[in-house]
């Protein structure tokens, strides 16, 4: 810690705001007493707004905010505001928008020049103290923006104006846009131009997992998987290049969070939360759709590392790892020849750098960054070995490289939980209980999800708070933390087929369409009504690294609404997809996910309920031969007095003296089977053996 005074952000708990609360600058956080200070002394507010494990936060912070020239500059001149974008979305999703409307590349640390009325006049992202390499430095950009101020105030001020009036604007969808039919199309050739037919993936470098993608082109597929082979292809060639690459740590399981290379080499090492619970589900419906055991192993991955590095002592998910210890990036994950024979021994570090590519040169900064670089089987071919055996010797070197790498100085973790990011845990381990008959992972995502509906949640007006940390709930939850977490609870009756998760998620569902639904325009804002601070609600239009909360609003709306038989629901996310045809009529793939719930919306209704007990053995063959296919518009079901109290129409569907399956399609129901064999059958699976996991 600094031995510097601290300042009004040692008051607060993001982990972010800690960070800066020994800067020489006089920061405030977002709020009432920054606002009066600005309007009552006519300055300026300089706003600053990144996260905890943000690379360049930390660089910007080291050269400009600990610099002491540079903080007398901001203290005298303006009101420095530093915000956490991961605790108060709806601030960051605004200051973006508008610099993104005023030509500026988007990114974080995002430095945003306001009025006191919280207009944005000018901003941008990284700022070095002094300007160099073409980039303006803070020393030279402080005193232009404060003398302007002082000349031009009514310029500027109208610029802010006119910014904040053109985002007020931009969720109109007027028009009639093109048939959803149109949309889907566009959006499936777009994709496939986009695509990299050699190192998988869409565009060039940097480089991002791209998930949305990868959901929307498996419902594609699924719809007609004859006819769209294509798309399960691209799919495909992207989980086998990610896996295979540095993005994806080889010893320790789960994601960094992008390339910035094209062939998913060099990360950009940071961990989130919420790319490891995306990358989990399509991990899990590549194994449901091709039967390739790689693809469970790396899932499995995923869900050790969330559950021996981001989970907390109560069973919450913590936020994100940072890409740097010890002041550089990456230095917790690269190796060295030297450093790895120290660990196993000559022999089996040879067989181990050659599998993980590790050289003397090495491909970062003088080490090496672990990936695929031959097979098991090259492997064993050059040690004279059979494949088996290699791999049994590869597995055991990486559980000793893991060990001692744990003793290294560890990358900075934010402890924060975060009600959304939650939700999409939740969901990721409910689906890998059920695809890969692990029952842990249900019991896990039930600890979280009761954590989350206990302690972030208010049982008076069902309102989930933003983030939970050090025994305080705080921040106003946001469409995605409900969305999410509806999500999470739906699945979740998935995996375990209790109904009180679905009771659950119907009673978040419900806040949501309360709170954020627009009745009038249709769709959904990103935030809640109510806070002055906020001056544009905004409906989001783009499923990035965060898939936007709209697009899985709509789905969980949608399942839901026809779940329970509420037509008012069902009409919410019919007219939010009418909305969404218009508004994405000429880039469709900005939304993948709202294209998803298309998806879903247009496929047939189809119910699978099983009758029997759930402990029974022919019971849970029936469950199984369902997880286990990839039926992405379907919904299965366990008959019960519960259930039947939720859904009435179940009531009927009762065991033939044996466990029982009922595929319903709009509720008429096929006739009722008992063998696993038929079952598949009704469902249109082909008999085809399954990959081992």
């Amino acid at each position: 810690m600094s031995d510097r005074p601290a300042n009004r952000l040692a008051a607060e708990k993001s982990p972010y705001l800690l960070q800066h609360a020994h800067n020489p600058v006089d920061w405030y956080p977002w709020g009432d007493e920054a606002f009066e200070l600005a309007r009552k002394e006519s300055k300026p507010i300089f706003l600053s707004i990144g996260y905890s494990t943000c690379h360049w936060c930390h660089v910007m912070e080291r050269e400009s905010f600990e610099n002491d020239a540079v903080a007398a500059l901001l203290n005298q001149h303006f009101v420095p505001i530093k915000v956490d974008r991961e605790e108060r979305p709806d601030v960051d999703r605004i200051y973006m928008a508008a610099m993104q409307a005023l030509g500026v590349s988007g990114g974080w640390p995002l430095n945003v020049f306001l009025t006191p009325q919280l207009e944005p006049f000018f901003g941008g992202t990284y700022f070095p103290p002094d300007t160099m390499m073409g980039r303006p430095g803070m020393l030279q950009i402080l005193p232009r923006v404060a003398e302007a101020w002082q000349a031009q105030r009514a310029e500027l001020a109208s610029t802010g104006a006119q910014v904040l009036e053109a985002l007020s604007g931009m969720g109109e969808a007027e028009g009639d846009g093109v048939p959803r039919s149109e949309l889907l199309e566009r959006a499936a050739v777009q994709l496939a131009r986009a695509y990299d037919p050699v190192l998988g993936g869409f565009g060039g470098a940097p480089k991002f997992p791209s998930t949305v993608n990868l959901a929307f082109l498996l419902r594609w597929w699924a719809e007609d998987r004859e006819g769209r082979g294509d798309a399960r292809a691209m799919v495909e060639r992207q989980l086998d290049a990610m896996q295979a690459g540095g993005i994806h740590d080889q010893i320790g399981g789960g994601f960094h969070r992008y390339a910035t290379d094209a062939n998913w080499l060099v990360p950009h090492f940071e961990k989130m939360l919420y790319d490891q619970a995306q990358l989990a589900w399509a991990y899990l419906e590549g194994f449901q759709v091709a039967g390739d055991p790689a693809y469970a192993e790396t899932a499995r991955g995923i869900f050790a590392y969330v559950a021996r590095d981001l989970t907390s002592a109560e069973g919450a998910f913590d936020s994100a790892e940072d890409a740097d210890s010890e002041g550089e990036e990456g230095r917790f994950y690269v190796w060295t020849p030297e450093q790895i024979e120290a660990v196993l021994g000559p022999e089996e570090a040879w067989l181990f750098a050659h599998r993980f590519g590790v050289s003397a040169e090495g491909n970062f900064e003088g080490a090496s960054i672990l990936h695929r670089a031959m097979s098991v089987e090259e492997c064993a071919t050059a040690v004279g070995i059979a494949p088996d055996e290699a791999r049994t010797r590869l597995d055991a070197a990486a559980a000793k490289l893991l060990a001692a790498r744990s003793q290294r100085v560890r990358p900075h973790r934010d402890d924060k939980v975060i009600s959304g990011w939650n939700g999409l845990m939740i969901s990721a381990f409910a689906r890998g209980a059920r695809v890969l008959e692990t029952p842990d992972y249900a019991r896990r995502a039930e600890r979280a999800a009761t954590f989350v509906w206990e302690r972030l949640r208010d049982p008076a007006t069902g309102v989930l708070a933003r983030r939970w940390r050090q025994e305080e709930a705080a921040g106003k939850g946001q469409l995605d933390d409900h969305a999410y977490v509806a999500l999470g609870f739906l699945d979740l009756y998935g995996a375990t087929l209790a109904p009180g998760w679905l009771e659950r998620a119907g009673a978040i569902a419900e806040t949501m369409v309360q709170r954020f639904h627009d009745p009038r325009g249709g769709g959904f804002f990103g935030t809640p009504e109510g806070d002055t601070s906020i001056r544009v609600r905004l409906k989001e239009g783009y499923d990035g690294a965060e898939m936007a909360g709209a697009s899985i609003a709509v789905q969980v709306v949608l399942a839901l609404g026809r779940l329970l038989d509420n037509a008012d629901w069902v009409g919410v996310a019919g007219r939010a997809l009418e909305y969404y045809a218009r508004r994405l009529a000429s880039m469709p793939t900005a939304m993948p996910q709202m294209l998803a719930a298309m998806l879903n919306e247009r496929a047939p209704h189809r119910e699978v309920v099983i009758a029997g007990d759930k402990t029974a053995a022919d019971t849970r063959a029936l469950i199984a031969a369902f997880d286990r296919a990839f039926l992405p518009f379907d919904r299965l079901l366990l008959a019960g007095e519960r259930l039947a109290r939720l859904m009435p129409f179940t009531a009927e569907h009762t065991p033939r003296g044996a466990a029982t399956a009922y595929v319903c399609v709009n509720r008429a129901c096929k006739q009722p089977v008992t063998e696993v064999v038929a079952f598949e059958q009704e469902l249109g699976l082909t008999a085809a053996p399954r990959s081992a996991v």
